[in-house]
């Protein structure tokens, strides 16, 4: 295998690597931004076991799978998908000659389910291990176990140069080898907001004009918190036509050509990619002198208490900063702009709490029950969940019905957990299908819709434009009758198998305003439910729901995400069962009626200037009655003879995730259960002489 150029510095410890990995089970490789650790460490594996096994190489985002991938079969010389592949959700290159295989973490956890013990794996590489997400701690501890059934397992940890000690300590003392990143001198420079009113896409602008003033030919890094700010930055960045300057954004949900935009180099061009997290350590940006920080991400954070899982805007730690900073100095001196003081960076925090002590646990603890592996409190996870978020997973897990009284996993919840989907959206797919078959299809399109980001997109020059365009599915009822109507307009570009026809699909999109990489994953994620359940086929070609399909489609959204109800307060605030106030989205098709719904389903709170639900519809609050009765409370009060009836009556009150979803509804006495109850109303109303007998 040829040896790549230029020599990196891990091409220096190249012997020590392949002995360690000759020698030891496991083995920490610690290496600084620069090092060449996440190209090389998969060939010098490959070279160690002498090419005979498979080599899995795992990354947190698939943008950084798919163009490492690439990259080592560059330096291969080879195709991709032969000795070198990658495997992503939707994207398979790998083929029986594949020795080099790059893939999610997501992908690795998937193929415990049919592979248990992972036998066509002679090494697996965790790359990024101090990103500590979800993904990576599960498979951190799953290693952990397997290890000791897999004696002749490899597993190698790939880290930058963060509490590498607690990975070693974790595999028992494993070696570790650390690996100095080439770097040069870095000028560290503090840049505040002029004032509280400053937008985040004006202070970087004013960043950006700082360094073109001394330099307009140095390519620019800047880390901003989410694609939205990507949108705005990059709008106002072209308004101001520098001459000679590329704007490429960068992050997650970016088709792949335009990815792969940021790798190749322009000449006579100055480059400002505008990235998120995604550039912070996974992937390398050849070329970088300049980073300009934000200090800002967007972190998932789980509340047990109100139940909300919120994406909040965060500063990020220290830890983060440093690791932004490092992506520049790597071809020459470089320069970090940050866009706060230094005062606020000593006050950050050293790390970033890891995913798992700051979000829902349900999903973790149903793939972790169906794989029959330890309680989640007995699981050798490096930092152990919190009490409450696990109690909270297990809490929700039996409202859904995945767990019985006893934890253990129920028919329901092995079906929940076979759907590489969240709980609550699985839960939602089978009610529909054991109550509401004539609609199944429907939710199959509602769901997949859900498990991915909304494709409309309002480009800060042209929102009254996209507005327009979006205004012709939008339903003043439902939003999820409002995706119902975009599947209907997509599937007018689509054949009866759901492919598009000669690209209309990709011209409609781009006329409409609508994401093309989002829509083509929203149709990939409801092919794969579909077939997963195999008791439904996409609605392609169907006629239109009718007014009849929106009770059966709301109680079926209900039955996943009872909590999501809500009552109308005062003013156009609604209220749910946790307490928490909130207004309906301003994108929402609700949001503008002069007659907002007594009762609203919301299916996700977001937080900005205040607390917004995203995705909303209408309901009528006795739907809940249907929808998870098990979550229903009654109580009665004002047992009455009916002399005429010869019967006893009574109100009946009926509350559910704590609203009162019904009040004072007249039912006969032989209704009320449990028979203890009927005892009690009786002996009340002889003693109140409201019960006379003959």
């Amino acid at each position: 295998m040829p040896a790549p150029t230029p020599k990196l510095p891990i091409h220096e410890k190249r012997d020590a690597i392949a002995e360690a990995i000759r020698r030891h089970q496991i083995v920490v490789v610690s290496g600084d931004t620069g090092s060449g650790k996440t190209t090389q460490l998969p060939q010098m594996c490959h070279e160690a076991l002498q090419g005979k096994g498979l080599i899995g190489c795992t990354q947190p985002r698939r943008v950084a799978a798919v163009s490492l991938a690439k990259r080592v079969a560059e330096e291969c010389r080879c195709k991709l998908g032969e000795l070198v592949g990658v495997q992503v959700r939707f994207l398979d290159q790998t083929s029986e000659t594949t020795r080099i295989k790059f893939m999610t973490d997501g992908i690795l956890l998937a193929e415990t389910r049919g592979d248990r013990q992972l036998r066509k794996y002679d090494a697996i590489i965790v790359d990024e291990a101090h990103e500590r997400t979800l993904n990576i701690d599960f498979t951190l501890g799953y290693l952990h176990n397997l290890l000791e059934r897999r004696r002749d397992l490899k597993v190698i940890i790939s880290s930058a140069t963060l509490d590498v000690e607690r990975f070693s300590k974790f595999f028992r003392d494993a070696p570790i080898i650390e690996i100095e990143g080439r770097t040069f001198p870095v000028e560290d420079t503090y840049l505040p907001a002029e004032s509280s009113r400053e937008d985040l896409a004006s202070h970087v602008t004013r960043g950006v004009e700082s360094i073109r003033e001394t330099d307009r030919q140095g390519d620019i890094l800047v880390f901003l918190p989410g694609e939205r700010e990507i949108q705005e930055t990059a709008d106002l960045l072209t308004g101001q036509q520098f001459p000679k300057t590329q704007i490429l954004p960068l992050y997650a949900r970016l088709s792949l050509k335009d990815q792969q935009g940021v790798f190749k180099s322009s000449p006579g061009q100055q480059r400002i990619v505008l990235a998120t997290n995604v550039a912070e350590t996974s992937i390398t940006i050849p070329g970088i002198v300049y980073v300009i920080d934000s200090g800002l991400a967007r972190i998932n954070r789980y509340d047990a208490r109100t139940h909300i899982q919120r994406l909040l805007t965060e500063r990020i730690s220290k830890a983060s900063a440093r690791q932004r900073r490092g992506r520049c100095g790597r071809v020459s001196n470089g320069v970090c702009v940050r866009l706060y003081d230094e005062d606020d960076f000593e006050r950050r925090t050293g790390f970033t709490d890891p995913e798992i002590r700051r979000t829902s646990l349900a999903g973790v603890i149903l793939q972790m029950k169906s794989l029959r592996l330890p309680p989640i409190e007995d699981f050798p996870f490096i930092d152990p969940p919190q009490r409450r978020l696990v109690s909270e997973g297990y809490k929700q897990l039996q409202e859904l019905g995945a767990l019985d009284d006893d934890k253990h996993l129920t028919d329901i919840g092995r079906e929940m957990a076979r759907l590489p989907i969240d709980p609550c959206l699985s839960k939602m797919l089978i009610h529909a299908r054991d109550h509401h078959d004539v609609i199944f299809p429907w939710m199959l399109v509602i769901v997949s819709g859900l498990a991915t980001q909304d494709p409309q997109e309002r480009p800060r020059e042209k929102r009254e434009i996209a507005d327009a365009a979006h205004k012709g599915w939008q339903d003043p009822k439902s939003d999820f009758m409002a995706r119902l109507h975009l599947w209907r307009a997509l599937c007018e570009h689509l054949d009866d198998r759901g492919q598009s026809r000669k690209n209309q699909l990709r011209r409609f999109c781009g006329k409409s305003f609508l994401n093309y990489r989002r829509v083509m994953e929203w149709l990939g994620v409801a092919r794969e439910i579909a077939g997963l359940m195999k008791s439904g086929k996409l609605p392609y070609k169907s006629k239109p729901p009718t007014e009849g399909d929106y009770l059966p489609i709301h109680e079926s959204l209900l039955a996943g995400i009872p909590r999501g109800a809500a009552a109308k307060e005062e003013r156009r605030e609604y209220k749910s069962g946790t307490a928490q106030q909130f207004m309906i989205f301003p994108a929402s098709g609700l949001s503008k009626a002069k007659k907002l719904p007594e009762w609203l389903l919301g299916f996700e709170l977001v937080e900005t200037s205040r607390l917004f639900a995203r995705q909303v519809a209408a309901i009528e609050p006795e739907w809940l009655e249907n929808a998870v009765p098990h979550l229903c409370r009654y109580t009665y009060s004002h047992p009455q003879w009916d002399s005429k009836q010869g019967a006893v009556y009574a109100k009946e009150h009926v509350s559910c995730v704590g609203l009162r979803i019904l009040a004072d509804r007249r039912v006969h006495l032989a209704r009320i259960h449990p028979v203890e109850a009927r005892k009690t109303f009786i002996a009340e109303a002889l003693v109140t002489g409201d019960l006379r007998t003959r």
